[in-house]
């Protein structure tokens, strides 16, 4: 039996070093569905104008691809926990690149607005089992920094995909966006095949299923304080991300006044702040633990939100706002691996099932604030201050939640 494979203390987990090819096979399968969502946004327009419809029935392709990354990791995640992890993903990945070919060669909006639902729900299977893989071989530090880089480089897919859709917009137009989106889910299917082993073999399931007869069932253990306050947490930074990413290009051109170029860069400016955040939160992680990298990611946040309402509260200058997106985005680099690793290494033996209740759960809520913010009749900036303020209240109450786990949580 292999050592990743062999139960053991942390029922089946090792804490060991994760290869870096396997590393980048992860991080590359947590890109893809996040890439595909809004890699083609900048599209919207044309897409629109070729089906004859509006924007909101653009907003729809968006929309069921969000609700399909959440559907299938609700759906892939168990499975991964039943029937390993590879077989799941190969035929998740397989699903998805048939489905890529469908939008690219949709007819009408109701065929592409179909084939993006698929797309999203089977493309979820390398976010959601790639977080699997992780729990199954790395706890402590070690699973902290993986979670930290691979969360945050799938943070940032979704932030870059429409800074890089606005270059190829033009000459490509919105299908050979979704081509270069089709290349990536082959890319995946290849990756699933030759890099990602089976890390939660039949021997380990056996193991956890005759756990199950003795203990109880291992979804008991999502009820644990330490996983459902991590995993708040998790989905709300996701949903106040995504309520920026979704605000972005009207706030900073119509609010702030920037022209088309400077958004990019601003934008990527703020992409940086990210990464470096990220890769703080890795270095980190050699000497903190990782609750207090969370709680300091926390605080920057806060930070950032309480600026944030200050400048629109008061009528300060709009560029000021510009100024407390990348700290808050700081902030979420410092927080979200943390969280995550906190949340799903605190339930080995349902570490699919717990990746696909983080998953679902951040996508349902981020497919909710994309659709809300800016559409009350308050202003953008009162209304991202609202969302980023809810999103902060949910973030304190999973951490309250997860401060004091019952006993015989790790």
């Amino acid at each position: 039996m292999s050592r990743a494979s062999r139960p053991g203390a942390r029922d089946g987990a090792t804490p060991g070093r994760i290869p870096l090819p396997l590393f980048l096979a992860i991080a590359f399968l947590s890109t893809v569905a996040p890439v595909t969502t809004d890699l083609y946004l900048p599209s919207f327009p044309q897409l629109a104008a070729d089906f004859g419809v509006d924007e909101t029935g653009a907003q729809l392709t968006l929309t069921a691809s969000l609700l399909g990354i959440g559907v299938g990791q609700l759906i892939l995640g168990p499975a991964s926990d039943r029937f390993g992890r590879r077989r799941p993903l190969i035929v998740g990945a397989a699903i998805c690149c048939v489905a890529g070919a469908v939008a690219v060669f949709s007819p009408t909006l109701p065929v592409l607005i179909a084939a993006r639902f698929v797309q999203g729900a089977t493309g979820a299977a390398g976010m959601v089992i790639g977080r699997a893989v992780i729990a199954d071989i790395a706890t402590g530090a070690t699973a902290a920094r993986a979670f930290s880089l691979v969360m945050t480089i799938g943070g940032i897919a979704p932030i870059v995909g429409p800074v890089v859709g606005g270059f190829i917009a033009g000459p490509l137009g919105w299908r050979g966006a979704l081509v270069i989106v089709f290349a990536l889910t082959v890319g995946m299917l290849v990756i699933a095949v030759v890099a990602i082993p089976e890390t939660h073999p039949a021997e380990r399931r056996e193991h956890f299923r005759r756990r199950a007869a003795e203990d109880g069932s291992a979804l008991r253990d999502l009820r644990s304080r330490l996983f459902v306050g991590n995993a708040l947490i998790c989905a709300f930074a996701f949903a106040g991300l995504m309520a920026y990413v979704s605000t972005a290009p009207f706030l900073y051109q119509d609010v702030i006044g920037l022209d088309p170029a400077q958004f990019g860069l601003a934008f990527g400016a703020n992409s940086l702040a990210l990464v470096a955040a990220t890769f703080l939160s890795s270095r980190l992680a050699l000497s903190w633990a990782p609750r207090r990298i969370l709680t300091l990611g926390l605080i920057v946040m806060a930070a950032a939100v309480a600026s944030f309402a200050l400048v629109v509260l008061t009528g300060m200058p709009p560029g000021l706002m510009a100024l407390c997106l990348p700290v808050f985005l700081g902030g979420f680099g410092l927080a979200q691996g943390n969280a995550v690793a906190a949340a799903i290494t605190a339930v080995p033996r349902a570490a699919g099932t717990a990746s696909a209740v983080i998953g679902f759960s951040q996508f349902a809520l981020a497919g909710i604030s994309t659709a809300t913010v800016g559409a009350g009749s308050v202003s953008l900036p009162m209304s991202l201050t609202i969302a980023f303020g809810l999103c902060l209240t949910m973030l304190f109450a999973g951490f309250a939640v997860s401060h004091r786990p019952e006993r015989g949580s790790s």
